[in-house]
């Protein structure tokens, strides 16, 4: 008769430390899935890289430890939209660090799923988690594939802001937040970013990565093997979601439209010298502007298309140059004392 295993239910690759840091991990963090807690126990030395996410995945099954058991955790419905673009999900997944230039620096992937089809429409790295980067890879989204009805995002500063609330108003689209430290509600764009890690993240020599172009252009190889992938939540592969109902989202009126959409937008009252300040900047304005509150329209990272918008009109601003100011002819009226003095 086949003897029954004494350590039945317990796990021979990992040892009592790490055993005693999963249940503290579990406990403290009840969210956190068993891929997180491979990654931190190697990371921690508790466990050697030759030891398997699935040796991890066993232990918390078989131990009940499944974050279902929180009761802090809420009621929630698997869902999705009937067509493309009527919601796009988007969030930042924190990658390793990469020396470039003899500086080692994080990188962040700023990625946007399609709740329907599950394709990927847009997807960037950058060595800032912000805003504006933020919306250049939704900008780039919306120029391939069209306008979304919703967008939802996390409370983070680089998708709760003000210049994001004015370009969804632009554009037509809905802006819509998860409750605070509730990232789970974004689960299409989470359970992607897992399968980014264990997919793709996880089989990469990140000695061999040696700039943020080099590994942005490894991103793009692996979104384009992704959306072309069987994907068992859809029974398909997302590019035939997105053919069946692919002329929902509208379109942009036209490149420029897209482009003034995307301006970030500010407020100020011009002073007596005709100038302005952006983040410490001073910038050169028309004088007919001196001491009117004007609507400022630019981008971050090319302040030379800097304008001010009047009445449909666009009126170029130009950071200060004292220097040459000085040498610049006023366009101020001539008096002559003698004449005003009378006949001597």
């Amino acid at each position: 008769m086949p003897v029954s295993r004494s350590d039945k239910g317990t796990s021979r690759s990992l040892n009592d430390e790490a055993v005693a840091e999963i249940y503290r991990i579990k406990k403290e963090y009840p969210r956190m899935n068993a891929t997180q807690i491979h990654e931190r126990l190697v990371q921690e030395s508790f466990i050697p890289a030759t030891v398997s996410v699935d040796s991890v995945q066993r232990f918390i099954r078989h131990n009940d430890l499944k974050a279902a058991r929180d009761p802090n955790l809420r009621d929630r419905k698997a869902y999705e939209e009937d067509a493309f673009g009527k919601i796009w999900q988007a969030d930042t997944c924190y990658l390793p660090y990469i020396t470039e230039n003899g500086h080692s620096r994080r990188g962040y992937c700023i990625m946007i799923i399609d709740g329907h089809s599950r394709l990927l429409v847009g997807g960037g790295l950058f060595y800032n988690d912000n805003a504006y980067n933020f919306q250049k890879v939704l900008k780039n989204a919306i120029a391939a594939y069209g306008i979304p009805d919703k967008l939802y995002v996390d409370n983070g500063c680089s998708y709760s802001n003000e210049q994001l609330s004015m370009i969804c108003v632009s554009l037509g689209i809905l802006l819509l937040h998860t409750r605070v430290r509730d990232g789970a509600s974004k689960g299409k764009v989470e359970r992607h970013f897992r399968t980014l890690k264990e997919r793709w993240l996880y089989t990469l020599d990140m000695d061999s990565i040696t700039s943020l172009a080099q590994f942005d252009a490894m991103l793009k190889d692996y979104m384009r093997s992704y959306n072309t992938t069987f994907h068992r939540g859809i029974n398909g592969i997302p590019p035939d979601r997105y053919r069946a109902s692919k002329d929902h989202p509208r379109k942009p009126a036209s490149r420029q439209w897209l482009d003034d959409c995307f301006y970030n937008r500010l407020s100020r009252k011009v002073r007596k010298d005709s100038t302005i300040t952006i983040d410490k900047v001073c910038y050169d304005v028309p004088m007919q502007f001196i001491s009117a509150k004007v609507d400022v329209h630019f981008l971050p990272d090319d302040m030379d298309s800097a304008f001010i918008l009047f009445e449909g009109q666009k009126f170029p601003i130009r950071q200060t140059n004292r220097n040459e100011n000085c040498h610049t002819r006023r366009n101020n009226p001539v008096i002559n004392y003698a004449k005003m003095g009378g006949a001597s």
